[in-house]
């Protein structure tokens, strides 16, 4: 789905508002560079690792709700930078997790990595339950419409735990940004990122994605009806299991590291 052209380009001149090709040539490039920086964080956030594959270009257009002419855009701006190979014929593959050239004014996504476990789940529990009840106050058509659309490219990646991530940070950022205020929507959006190696581990195990999916239909369910109650707890009961499943993920690494070799 090809984004909506904003009514004007920031910074732009005043001209290009009355021809329209050179400002519709201007929004591809700004909506391009917005695929290369969302690209960009998903690698420093850990969704996408180096030697990761990227999904087809349908299937990533998908996930971002953009057009694949978009994508292939912002994925030309990040091999340019060397941090993926396209190759013809083959999947894009990503080659380098620096992508610090490209993701210029992204914050550190992997510094919530030094806290424990315990002390960012009550973080979320406290700060992201009242950042979604905002959401489901304020959430406008367009945003549910996002969701809506995220659901089903969610579906159609129930064999793929990379694919859903990518599908999932895009879904829980769009609820953040609804809350109406930038600053915990970003707070609660590295939050997110927390140990997401370890995420992946954990979608990666039978029925994961199942139950992740489930609990995205039962949020969306809840922001339709601007239920803020609603969403608190459907919301509660997913952060848990990503507590329980992440919690699992360490507990069976710690283990292993303790066996003798």
């Amino acid at each position: 789905m090809p984004p909506a052209l904003p009514m004007s380009v920031p910074g732009a001149s005043p001209v290009l508002e009355h021809i329209p090709e050179l400002r519709e040539s201007v929004v591809r490039r700004n909506v391009r560079g917005i695929v290369a920086d969302t690209l960009a964080a998903l690698i420093a956030d850990g969704v996408l690792q180096a030697g990761d594959l990227l999904p087809g270009e349908r299937d990533l257009a998908a996930a971002l709700q953009v057009s694949r002419e978009t994508v292939r855009g912002g994925m030309q701006i990040l091999a340019t930078h060397g941090i993926i190979e396209v190759i013809h014929g083959a999947r894009t593959r990503v080659i380098s997790a620096d992508v610090g050239a490209v993701a210029t004014g992204l914050r550190e996504p992997k510094r919530v990595n030094s806290y424990d476990i315990e002390a960012v789940h009550e973080a979320r529990l406290l700060v992201e339950r009242r950042v979604v009840a905002a959401a489901a106050a304020r959430i406008d058509a367009p945003a549910l419409d996002r969701l809506a659309d995220s659901l089903a490219a969610q579906h159609a990646a129930m064999t793929d735990p990379v694919r859903f991530l990518i599908c999932d940070r895009a879904f829980h950022f769009t609820i953040y940004r609804a809350c109406g205020n930038r600053a915990l929507a970003d707070f609660v959006g590295d939050l997110y990122t927390y140990m997401m190696e370890h995420r992946r581990k954990a979608v990666s195990r039978p029925g994961a994605i199942r139950s992740s999916y489930d609990d995205h239909r039962r949020i969306v369910a809840a922001l339709g009806a601007h239920d803020p109650d609603a969403v608190v707890a459907a919301f509660t009961v997913h952060l848990e299991r990503i507590y329980t499943t992440t919690l699992s993920i360490l507990k069976a690494e710690r283990n292993q590291a303790a066996q003798p070799v």
